[in-house]
């Protein structure tokens, strides 16, 4: 359990990182700060001359206690050398440590260093990697956003990043919420092509494993709803099997009760992701359903675990690489003054052939 004081340090500091409090604001004074965290005194004192050692408050004798912006000035060797932050999902897995190699060689060509943090997709932990961003006052940041599909309370720290003119921009996904630069894959294009090459081959009972509290999901969602509208196939909502962060935990078993029951219906499954389309490979092995022979399945993402698999995956390709490079060079470019600079990119993906789609004659 975290100290009396240092509740009161992380909330002011809450507060300030996110533009609740602005430079030159007031903070409640020290009986009101007793009073709503219900401590003494002398733990109030102790949380802000803490705070104000660290630069984010400042107190006038007989006056107040005030913000200070002085916090952003504060970060060691910053003159000498700009820094990036960089906020992911994840770091280690799937296609992450490729984009970050891209990001990282286009900033050591100008010398930048990287600040690197990581969310797991949980709201709470971006919040801290925000704020850890703000306190050490970056030159300019790229973010993946967290539950890019749902309502995030962290858009105030984005709006402090434009208030401080801190030049971001974010990959994969963007908050619709946000004017923010972006680079994306076209996942609309990409479980469009997915599916169209699953009816191209016979298929007409085709499903999708969707994951869909990021907007990855939504829009490759909508490619394959288009694709099968274009092909007059009837949208079945029984052969959707979606999950979420908090449910992917139990997509094995999901997909063991899913498979299951529509064994006898589903010739071919449009996946999220290679992770969800080796997921249900691994599911069909132990229920004894061939791959392709029963069951087609297409993954997405060109990931290296899809290259690595004892199987080859059909899936799509994503620019992973050259999209951490590509975001890398519009901060570096924005704060080197450019103007013009393009507000969203869009990769085009291609569909690479593996062994796990069967053409059938229906």
């Amino acid at each position: 359990m975290k100290p009396k004081y240092q509740v009161i340090i992380d909330d002011i500091k809450s507060h300030i990182l996110s533009g609740t409090y602005k430079t030159g604001d007031q903070i409640p004074t020290e009986s009101a700060l007793q009073e709503n965290y219900d401590v003494s005194r002398q733990t109030v004192r102790k949380a802000i001359l803490e705070l104000s050692n660290e630069g984010f408050l400042r107190s006038e004798k007989g006056s107040g206690t005030y913000v200070s912006g002085q916090y952003r000035s504060r970060s060691g060797g910053k003159a000498m050398k700009r820094t990036i932050g960089v906020i992911t999902t994840y770091i280690s897995d799937y296609i992450f440590p490729s984009i970050i190699r891209g990001i990282e060689s286009r900033l050591n060509e100008d010398n930048y260093s990287l600040l690197l943090a990581s969310t797991n997709n949980d709201i709470a932990q971006e919040k801290k990697a925000l704020e850890m961003m703000l306190s050490y006052g970056v030159d300019g940041l790229i973010v993946e956003p967290t539950r890019s599909n749902v309502y995030n309370p962290n858009i105030a720290y984005y709006l402090s990043f434009k208030e401080q003119e801190v030049p971001f921009t974010m990959i994969n996904a963007y908050y619709e919420e946000l004017e923010v630069p972006f680079f994306c894959l076209d996942d609309v294009q990409s479980s469009y092509l997915a599916a169209r090459e699953l009816i191209a081959k016979g298929h007409r009972r085709i499903g999708i494993v969707a994951k869909m509290d990021d907007l990855q999901g939504k829009y490759r969602m909508k490619g394959y709803i288009k694709a099968l509208g274009e092909a007059k196939l009837r949208f079945r909502p029984e052969h959707v099997l979606s999950f979420d962060t908090d449910t992917k935990p139990d997509l094995s078993a999901d997909l063991e009760e899913f498979l299951v029951g529509y064994r006898d219906e589903l010739t071919a499954l449009v996946c999220y992701n290679d992770e969800v389309g080796l997921e249900v490979v691994n599911v069909c092995r132990k229920l004894g359903i061939s791959i392709p022979d029963e069951l087609s399945v297409i993954g997405q993402d060109n990931s290296y675990i899809a290259k690595n698999a004892n199987i080859k995956l059909t899936t799509l390709t994503h620019p992973q690489e050259q999209m951490g490079r590509d975001a890398a060079d519009w901060v570096i470019k924005s704060l080197q003054g450019k103007k013009d600079l393009p507000a969203t990119t869009y990769y085009e993906p291609v569909l690479i052939e593996g062994e796990t789609v069967k053409t059938i004659e229906e």
